[in-house]
């Protein structure tokens, strides 16, 4: 009974752990950029690198978390991430910045896929990963506010990602060492449930994530070039957004499943396509404040309500940790993406392509979300129509008389 509780808190700050990279991509872009011979296109292929790196794991990880051990992969991970992270931050050289990522990045993948498959396994999944997106938004904030004041070099945000992970390395203890998964359900080799809701959500994620982090990869350069702001100004805004975003989190994880989820995805995609626009097209601070603290609230909250949604499609969570995965393929893919189409194209452009293209795959997520409830519903019902009537007949018995201390009559369920 008292189970999830006893593992809620290191999957939470696991989750924190594995999913900080993402959140600190423009300020690692940033630097890498301005703290290595780097173009900024070369940066953002770094960062796609790190992020390509993480959903390399996830993929690979998918099916066998249970199997390897969860305490033992969440090790491996955090290992990973301290000692790739760490080295990246401390190297000059580029390429051994560049190979430290990669190994930080799978660390960071691994951490997320035991996460997200015990999240999975929870009995309120939803409620967990809001709790795991209000810690790392809340990391990332502080992380943001005091970059800035750390001096210039790119190793400052590689290095807190890096000691975020050493930090929860000990909490680790508290996670199951193995899984008797032969004495689970559904752990018979089946093949994946729901198996065209779990694709069409998986693809649309990857599309949704590309939108999301080509803006997210630029924005400190959307700031500090086209807006012309400080980059003390710039770490503030994404500091507020960050704090907005735990705002909104808290909010989502407050109404939990009472709005559905179809309602938050769809409608919640098309605001933060606008968002996109209007930052994208920001030349002053207002502008630029504006649409990136806005979209920082919404995303967390559609995100969460994803999660929740893949996690409901198989509770051993591969559909969890497969759909994220595929949400780090296109978030690798954005840095690169968004700074080919700001050079090709400029800014505001590139916000208009990514709102379109946001408002495409908001349609067949949100009928995921809306076939995925039908789905329960004839489950139920089903479930219902199996339940057997148990008549209860009364049986006199002879002895009734010899024994004075037996009542009259005794029920039997046939």
């Amino acid at each position: 009974m008292f189970a999830p509780r006893t593992t809620a808190w290191p999957l939470v700050a696991l989750f924190t752990a594995g999913y900080l990279a993402p959140y600190l991509l423009p300020t690692v872009v940033g630097r890498l950029d301005s703290g290595l011979p780097l173009s900024p296109t070369q940066a953002g292929a770094v960062g796609s690198a790190l992020l390509l790196s993480s959903a390399s794991a996830g993929f690979l990880l998918a099916s066998r978390v249970e199997r390897i051990g969860v305490r033992r992969l969440a090790r491996i991970g955090l290992t990973l991430a301290v000692l790739g992270y760490g080295v990246a931050a401390l190297a000059h050289a580029v390429p051994s910045v560049v190979l430290g990522v990669v190994v930080g990045g799978f660390g960071s993948g691994t951490a997320t896929a035991v996460a997200a498959t015990r999240i999975a396994a929870q009995p309120d999944p939803h409620r967990a990963t809001t709790l795991g997106l209000l810690g790392v938004s809340a990391l990332a904030g502080g992380v943001y506010l005091t970059v800035p004041h750390l001096g210039p070099g790119h190793g400052q945000p590689l290095a807190a990602i890096a000691l975020t992970a050493l930090a929860v390395w000990p909490l680790t203890g508290r996670l199951p060492a193995a899984t008797a998964t032969s004495h689970q359900p559904g752990w018979d080799g089946s093949g994946l449930p729901h198996l065209r809701h779990g694709l069409t959500l998986a693809a649309c994620m990857l599309c949704w994530s590309l939108a999301q982090n080509s803006l997210w990869g630029v924005s400190g350069r959307i700031g500090l070039t086209q807006a012309q702001l400080t980059e003390t100004t710039v770490g503030a805004v994404f500091a507020v957004g960050l704090g907005a975003g735990l705002l909104g989190v808290t909010g989502a994880g407050a109404l939990g499943p009472r709005l559905g989820k179809a309602l938050p995805i769809g409608a919640g995609t098309a605001l933060i396509a606008a968002c996109i626009a209007l930052s994208a097209s920001a030349t002053d601070l207002t502008t630029f404040a504006t649409g990136e603290i806005a979209w920082n609230t919404f995303y967390p909250i559609v995100l969460s309500y994803l999660i929740g949604l893949a996690a409901s499609l198989d509770t051993r969570g591969r559909w969890a940790v497969l759909v994220g995965s595929a949400s780090s393929l296109g978030t690798a893919a954005g840095p690169l993406t968004g700074s080919v189409l700001s050079a090709q194209a400029g800014f505001p452009a590139m916000g208009a392509v990514l709102a379109v293209g946001l408002l495409v795959v908001a349609v067949p997520m949100t009928a995921v979300a809306l076939g995925r409830r039908s789905g329960r519903t004839v489950e139920v019902a089903e479930s219902l129509e199996t339940v057997e009537v148990v008549e209860v007949v009364e049986i006199p018995l002879d002895t009734a008389e010899a024994n004075p201390a037996a009542p009259d009559r005794l029920t039997a369920a046939t």
